[in-house]
């Protein structure tokens, strides 16, 4: 795309899950225009599954934007995303050596790029539009498939020194843990997350495939309840250390689990009360399904406002 007098401007947010990316597009204030999901069809790889994102990304421009101009892009994904590889992702074979930063900016030469991982990518959406404007600090808990939370602290995302603040998931379980390396142990995520849940329920219950089902099956099956309270119980020790370290004024709670959040809130919201000497607010995130994706793009709203902003500078300093 070339810029051109009163052209639009547009920003593309790309999301890349482990079984499907997001991408959207909206004008320079956060509006969305346009929306479309592709498969990432993990078995294909890391390279296809990007290209096939960056494909449908360019197609969702020309066919929604004709004419408009991209002046920055925001992309998420699991994992810690860089120039050369995204470390931390299992899911998709050859992720981790993908050069996901150079591929997205070859995509889209000229134009700013900003990266982050998906959990980051929602506590942005949730501090730029959500349920966290306004608080700080704060975590966001994103209870899915995985586990983590976005630290929030001074007005913005804490990234960390190498990009993993907040990958709760790596978290030691107990004192028997200490010293173990990964190999050696179960993380935090392994025990609880959906994807653990799930897997714990199959083999104690059977005829269980999802998390969402040992919810469901809860409210009458003595065995799936205790699997629930053992799961919340586990989860509120570690969102109770965690808040006792940050003292954090809120909590806005996302992901796929919240579908079950009337069974979840009550345990969490008790030990915290307990235990935190000054208990943070709890609530459900804005967007508590597709906060990645609109924290992509609020990622490069920002990217496009502080290109305007040094360009203008720039302009300025010339004159």
């Amino acid at each position: 795309m070339s810029a051109g007098d009163g052209a639009a401007r547009v920003v593309l947010g790309l999301d890349f899950g482990g079984t499907k990316i997001a991408i959207a597009v909206c004008d320079s204030s956060g509006t969305r225009l346009a929306t479309t999901t592709v498969s990432s069809r993990a078995d294909d790889g890391a390279q296809a599954g990007l290209a096939r994102g960056i494909d449908a990304a360019h197609a969702l421009l020309a066919d929604q934007v004709p004419g408009a101009v991209l002046v920055a892009v925001g992309a998420c994904t699991f994992g810690i995303p860089g120039d050369d590889g995204v470390e931390l992702a299992p899911n998709i074979p050859g992720w981790k050596s993908l050069a996901f930063g150079r591929e997205l900016r070859a995509a889209f030469p000229g134009v700013p790029v900003r990266m982050v991982t998906d959990v980051k990518a929602a506590a942005r959406a949730e501090l730029t539009w959500g349920s966290l404007i306004g608080s700080d600090p704060a975590l966001y808990l994103n209870l899915g498939t995985g586990l983590a939370v976005g630290v929030i602290v001074g007005g913005a995302v804490v990234g960390g020194g190498r990009g993993a603040a907040g990958e709760i998931g790596y978290s030691l379980r107990g004192v028997a843990d200490v010293g173990l390396p990964l190999g050696r142990r179960a993380t935090l995520e392994d025990a609880t997350s959906g994807k653990a849940l799930a897997a714990r329920a199959r083999a104690e219950l059977g005829g269980v495939a999802t998390a969402a089902e040992v919810f469901a099956r809860a409210g009458t099956d003595p065995a799936a309840a205790r699997l629930v309270a053992s799961f919340v119980a586990e989860l509120s020790l570690h969102v109770v250390n965690l808040c006792i370290a940050l003292d954090p004024v809120r909590i806005a709670v996302g992901g796929g689990m919240v579908r079950s959040w009337a069974q979840i809130e009550p345990g969490l919201r008790a030990a915290l009360d307990a235990a935190v000497p000054y208990p943070p607010e709890l609530v459900l995130a804005r967007f508590p399904f597709d906060a990645p994706l609109i924290g992509a793009l609020a990622l490069g709203v920002r990217a496009a406002a502080w290109a305007e902003r040094g360009a203008a500078l720039g302009h300025g300093a010339m004159a």
